[in-house]
């Protein structure tokens, strides 16, 4: 017994003292946490204009400016409230070149402590940056880098990229706020869930053309506005959607938590439908020389939450009838426009109607899906939407 004792304590110490840990770990102090990047057109900034005239120099080519918004430790204890203590509660470097990790490794010379990102939480490119370079050629590096999760969102800026990590609110951290506002998709299908790494890594590979949110800035306020299309078999930007053709695409994925539709009476005054659920259908039919369309079935329940016509009686039946087809027609009027613009403009699916097909038609998928966003561009699509008011709101009697 007194052996088996020895034994089981022998065995402890060797497993204890061998455990090697990680062999690359290095403590927090010692680290500088970069919560946010952001991707523009290489344009170097004053500072490194500077420090070139000084000396610092290598060879590169000014294809892109990467900048990091490093945090201090003290902001992860409450990230929440992004607030505390004294000095900054974050800092923005920027650096010029034409590799976004040799960019990161001349941070080492500048900064005191070298540059992690364990908690990237935000990438994002600005869309004439992705005029001139590939998502792909972009995104290549943070897919590679076990330091980064895959769980980072990446968006789109209309404007310069780096002007989103920037906030005139003192407590505020640019890169936690916007993280923060994508929650707000369950209030409103104008603002999308949000793509991360992972799922852009498929949706490069897959070669189909998508969307990414866009953020749009001005004078430090930040706001989600549309989209931006990536072409599938080029990988750079195409163009924009509106706020309202976010809304219709999640119309028509069955992808719609929250929102409201605004609409006028016949009187011209606004009445407004808060919505409680919406369930969409997509039906792919295929005829003999493999003809496709498209129908999709939208059947919606909500409130009447806001009307501004004083002399219409809404509880009566008549009136919540009217209201409803006006609603409906508006509803509708949003889906056609966005397929005009998906059809004739742009000539892409981006709605996930390629998606049906492949699972309700695999022959007639593989027959097409080399060439489905031109294919898709002649395809009909026509549309049923049907939506009842269930209540008025708690004020009406």
């Amino acid at each position: 017994m007194y052996s088996r004792y020895i034994l089981s304590l022998l065995l402890a110490f060797i497993l204890l003292v061998s455990q090697a840990g990680c062999w690359s770990s290095r403590e927090i102090e010692e680290l500088s946490m970069y919560t946010g990047l952001s991707l523009d057109k290489g344009e170097p900034s004053t500072v490194e204009q500077d420090l070139e005239k000084e000396g610092s120099r290598y060879f590169k080519k000014n294809k892109i400016t990467a900048t990091v918004q490093i945090v201090p430790k003290k902001s992860f204890g409450n990230a929440a409230k992004q607030a505390g203590g004294q000095g900054p509660n974050y800092i923005n470097i920027a650096g010029t070149g034409d590799s976004v990790l040799e960019i990161f490794r001349q941070f080492s010379i500048r900064l005191d402590r070298p540059i992690i990102g364990h908690h990237l939480k935000v990438i994002v490119v600005s869309t004439e940056l992705a005029k001139q370079q590939t998502m792909q050629q972009l995104m290549d590096f943070v897919l590679r880098d076990n330091d980064i999760r895959p769980s980072c969102l990446v968006f789109l800026s209309k404007g310069r990229a780096a002007n989103t990590l920037v906030t005139k609110y003192k407590d505020e951290v640019p890169s936690f706020h916007i993280l923060y506002m994508i929650r707000n998709h369950f209030r409103t299908s104008k603002l999308m869930r949000g793509i991360n790494l992972s799922e852009l890594d498929g949706l490069m590979h897959s070669k189909k053309s998508y969307i990414l949110q866009n953020i749009i800035e001005a004078e430090g306020e930040f706001e989600f506005s549309g989209a931006s299309i990536i072409k599938g078999d080029t990988g750079h930007w195409l163009g924009n959607l509106g706020q309202q053709d976010v809304d219709s695409i999640a119309w028509i994925k069955d992808d719609v938590e929250g929102g409201a539709i605004k609409t006028y009476d016949e009187r011209n005054q606004p009445i407004t439908y808060e919505i409680k659920s919406v369930n969409s259908k997509i039906t792919t039919k295929v005829t003999e020389g493999n003809n496709i369309s498209f129908h999709v079935k939208i059947e919606s329940k909500g409130r009447l939450i806001e009307d501004w016509d004083d002399k219409l009686d809404p509880t009566k039946t008549q009136n919540m009838k009217k209201a409803e087809k006006e609603f409906e027609k508006e509803v509708t009027r949003r889906l056609k426009t966005l397929m005009h613009k998906l059809q004739s403009q742009y000539k892409v699916d981006v709605a996930g109607f390629g998606e049906h097909l492949y699972i309700e038609k695999p022959q007639t998928w593989k027959k097409v899906k080399d060439d489905w966003d031109y294919k898709f561009s002649q395809i009909p699509v026509t549309f049923d939407v049907k939506l009842t008011i269930t209540d008025l709101g708690s004020s009406a009697e």
